[in-house]
């Protein structure tokens, strides 16, 4: 039997031993690995982008992409990095997690503002394309209340 942990202190059983993780717990922490992973891919592939082959088939990304501005760039790259980072963080059961999933959210909204309000994609591009926008930002703020949640039952050190 598992007993509450203080705040900051890690549950233990009742004979004191440090609590094991469910097996529900390891399954999320992959699973958003491997979400965030598939972003680090997305930011390389979008980074290194032959954007003459692009605007063969997608003119209006490919404009965005080569006038997206250098600072924005590296908020996308803390974005995918930092929910990267708490999600290896999270395998470890490591209380930094909680931070980095913050930071990659205040990303999130950073790099889509830019996307939205900045650029003239929306409006090109119709409002479907906020659709998997949103699916991130939903993301970014379950992986942050998961890892918050996981940190105040004990289970991240």
């Amino acid at each position: 039997m598992m007993t509450q942990a203080a705040p900051g202190k890690q549950a233990r059983t009742r004979r004191g031993s440090i609590m094991r993780a469910p097996a529900s717990f390891v399954i999320i922490a992959v699973i958003l690995l491997l979400w965030n992973l598939m972003g680090v891919a997305a930011f390389v592939m979008q980074y290194g982008a032959d954007l003459g082959e692009l605007a063969k088939t997608d003119p209006d990304t490919a404009r965005a992409f080569a006038q997206m501005p250098g600072w924005a760039w590296v908020v996308y790259a803390v974005a995918v990095g930092a929910g990267t980072l708490g999600a290896i963080a999270l395998l470890m059961r490591r209380r930094v997690a909680v931070p980095l999933f913050l930071l990659s959210l205040l990303a999130v909204i950073v790099q889509f503002g830019y996307t939205f309000l900045g650029t003239d994609l929306l409006a090109v591009k119709g409002a479907g394309s906020a659709i998997f926008p949103a699916v991130i930002f939903l993301i970014g703020i379950g992986q942050w209340l998961y890892a918050r949640s996981q940190a105040a039952k004990g289970l991240l050190r």
